[in-house]
């Protein structure tokens, strides 16, 4: 039996319920401990403008619907709104002449079919991106008008083998188009289309002359998103560019925060001796909340896992966060077993799929505002399962 006839019957009663869980997660409930909290804070499912109105939990479609799609592709964005996320994620580097695009790095080496036109074969280096060292082609290498001769590709083929059907049916989208099908996609179905933006290595581009947070600002403003209650959510794991675009615009922004002895990369650069695990302190989260709405905390600042791999005893993250009136919107949820905790694989494929509804009940309980997913279907269905056995 291949690997797609394993999984195809799994996959099939997740499809199968996502239309449910497009109804319940539009009407999902705050669980227990979640609803005290937003009470303290005055939100909550169905209350306050913006993205207080968003349901709790919020499912944020990873980079689309990436479980089901090659990533950062109008084909993954659109099958994340069929199968009813909440919000869809892009990232956005610059191309040459400062358009942006929506890949996850600028490195587009295992996302595009690059490495086989010819005529870009001289383009191939070797960089150093935020202290690492790549080989590879960037985006900043090329001009829109080439990089639109390329096609989108599975990134983790080895995982996602079914992905690799779509395979070079789709260019890489510019963000501008994504708001224009966000905009066409609102009118249609008569409600926002929710977007959450991400600036990667915004300190790297800026040292090339090609800033996002300025180009990003433009654009937000020639679509109305740069208000504080449009819907869409600027993140970024660089504080600086976050507070560069709290000067620039009045949408929310979130602060994506790594593994704890991490440190952000413009910290780095400007001889900032904080690491993640300061600004995960109480200090250091009411430092945030003072140009930002939200954190994106890996999901192991939550619920650290231990010497196994199993997860253990939740953090005060949440309750934390929530006291200085910062939203948590943790990443990443993925079904297949080697991107889960360990007490939540099933046999012994890595690529097969696990107890994802297992884990994400654990996470979930932890009243976390909202969860980034690559398989948005599956948090919709366990949010969903959280809120029946809220109410008994």
């Amino acid at each position: 039996m291949t690997q797609g006839e394993r999984r195809t019957p799994a996959r099939r009663t997740v499809l199968g319920a996502a239309g449910a869980a497009a109804v319940l997660g539009a009407s999902t409930a705050l669980p227990t401990g979640a609803a005290h909290a937003a009470e303290a804070r005055g939100d909550g499912h169905g209350r306050g403008h913006g993205y207080r109105s968003l349901p709790v939990p919020t499912v944020i479609a990873h980079r689309g619907a990436s479980g089901y799609r090659p990533e950062h592709t109008l084909g993954s964005y659109r099958h994340a709104l069929e199968l009813g996320a909440h919000v869809i994620e892009q990232d956005l580097v610059p191309t040459r002449d400062g358009h942006l695009v929506c890949r996850h790095e600028n490195d587009i080496t295992g996302t595009t079919d690059v490495a086989d036109h010819p005529e870009f074969a001289s383009r191939k280096t070797t960089k150093s991106v935020d202290g690492t060292t790549l080989t590879g082609w960037f985006t900043e290498d090329f001009t829109l008008a080439e990089l639109k001769t390329l096609r989108a590709k599975e990134r983790i083929p080895g995982t996602r083998q079914e992905n690799t059907l779509y395979d070079g049916r789709w260019t890489i989208p510019t963000f501008e188009e994504v708001l224009r099908w966000a905009e066409e996609e609102g009118r249609r179905r008569g409600r926002d289309v929710w977007l959450h933006v991400e600036t990667k290595h915004p300190t790297y581009f800026r040292s090339l002359g090609l800033g996002l947070e300025e180009r990003l600002a433009k654009l937000l403003r020639r679509y109305g998103r740069h208000r504080a209650n449009s819907p869409v959510f600027l993140q970024s794991f660089e504080p600086s560019s976050i507070q560069r675009l709290a000067k620039l615009v009045d949408s929310p922004g979130v602060v994506l925060l790594s593994a704890a002895s991490s440190r952000p990369w413009d910290f780095v650069q400007a001889g900032d001796p904080r690491t993640v695990a300061d600004l995960v302190t109480p200090a250091g989260l009411r430092w945030i909340a003072s140009y930002a709405q939200g954190i994106g905390p890996t999901l192991d600042l939550v619920i650290p896992k231990d010497a196994t791999g199993r997860l253990g005893t939740p953090t005060t993250l949440v309750r934390d966060a929530h006291a200085e009136g910062l939203v948590l919107h943790p990443y990443t949820h993925r079904n297949e077993n080697s991107f889960l905790p360990a007490d939540f694989r099933r046999g012994t494929d890595p690529t097969a799929y696990g107890d994802s509804f297992g884990a994400l009940k654990r996470y979930l309980e932890t009243g976390i505002d909202g969860i980034f997913s690559d398989n948005p279907d599956t948090a919709l269905l366990a949010a969903a399962d959280l809120t029946a056995a809220t109410r008994g």
